[in-house]
Formats: C-alpha cells, structure tokens, sequence
C-alpha cells in the first residue's frame, strides 16, 4: 500500500449486530468529515459525531434479518480545504446470517 492510499478492513457479523466504529485522528493532518454506506439496506451508519480531539465516533447498524455486503467508507480532508474529501479508510461489512441445520 502506498503512502496516502486508504485503509481497508474486513470484518463479518451476524444480521441485527451494532458495530461501534471509532476513528482516531490522522497523522497527515487530514480530518474525518463523514461516514458513508454503500448498501444502506445491509449496514446504517448512525450517530456520527466528531471529538474534539479529532476522533470520529460512529455505530454501524447492520440488517436484522437479511445477509449482505457494504463498503463503510470514511471521507477526510485537509481541515483549511473546502468539499467532502476523499476516502481515507473502507470497511468491508459482511453480514451472515445463521445457518439453518435441514
């Protein structure tokens, strides 16, 4: 991985699950400014809120019933720059459901 590329993580959860999701600040100077879903319907970020300090807080609130993939992405940017900034860090979110013995 490059220097500026973004970080990238993978975790797996049983469908109704609450992930908390924290964020410390960046090194490069760069600031947390939003969390994003790219499937709503699997994985709901929620509760966003950013620290004093620079940490990002966050709960990632994954489907009850149904089992599914989304990419959790965080955006930063340089704090003196204007728009939404860029990815700086995805987290793959697996959700699977339980399986049923026939």
């Amino acid at each position: 991985m490059a220097p500026g590329d973004p970080v990238r993580q993978q975790v797996c959860v049983r469908p109704g699950t609450v992930v908390s999701l924290v964020l410390r600040p960046r090194t490069d100077g760069k600031r947390w400014t939003a969390l994003r879903s790219s499937a709503p319907v699997f994985v709901l970020p929620s509760g966003w809120r950013l620290g004093a300090d620079g940490t990002a807080r966050a709960s990632l609130r994954c489907a009850g019933t149904r089992g599914g993939v989304a990419d959790v992405t965080a955006l930063a940017k340089e704090p003196d720059l204007a728009g939404a900034g860029g990815v700086a860090f995805t987290l793959q979110v697996n959700v699977v459901p339980h399986t049923t013995a026939g």
